[in-house]
């Protein structure tokens, strides 16, 4: 199956509940998207009204998703964030890149981060960045998505008594063509 896209659909209360569940189910299958397994919906909710809050006319930040098109099923989500801040206004920042756990392995992820820098380049942004979890390998994945690590804090993020985990910046600079 393939994917079909759509950046800053209307953001409906069935929408809004669609993008929890999957936050929530991706969470809980270990996925490193703000939160630690086991999460609620209700937990998620609160965090993820705080992010449509940018969305919507007049807002800075860009919502991103992925339906499977046979199904109409929600697969993946992501967010391109604006760090409100005018010397920062020529890139974005790549939120809780999302697919869903029984959906992964088939591509979409990657389809989702490449349809996210084509919205990039069509915007004439300079990069996206993103940040995330170590210890998970997922630099192997943001590295063939044409990212490169830029930065790292050791033990940045603690996701349990004695589990931190390395904070890593990624970039992918839009400013040169890739070939």
């Amino acid at each position: 199956m393939t994917l079909s896209f759509t950046l800053d659909p209307a953001l409906t209360p069935g929408l809004r509940d669609e993008l929890v569940e999957l936050w929530t189910d991706v969470s809980n299958a270990g996925g490193a998207v703000g939160f630690v397994a086991p999460v609620t919906a209700d937990r998620v909710r609160s965090t993820a009204e705080e992010q449509f809050a940018g969305l919507g006319p007049g807002g800075p930040d860009r919502l991103l998703i992925g339906r499977e098109r046979a199904t109409g099923r929600l697969a993946g989500a992501l967010f391109l964030t604006s760090m409100r801040f005018d010397l920062m206004e020529h890139w974005r920042m790549v939120k809780r890149v999302m697919v869903h756990p029984e959906l992964q392995g088939r591509g979409y992820g990657a389809g989702l981060l490449a349809e996210a820098e084509r919205t990039a380049r069509d915007q004439g942004l300079a990069g996206l960045r993103l940040t995330l979890r170590g210890g998970l390998g997922l630099e192997d994945f943001y590295r063939r998505c044409g990212y490169r690590e830029v930065g790292r804090v050791p033990g940045a993020i603690r996701v349990g008594p004695g589990d931190d985990r390395d904070d890593v910046t990624m970039w992918l600079d839009l400013r040169h063509d890739i070939g």
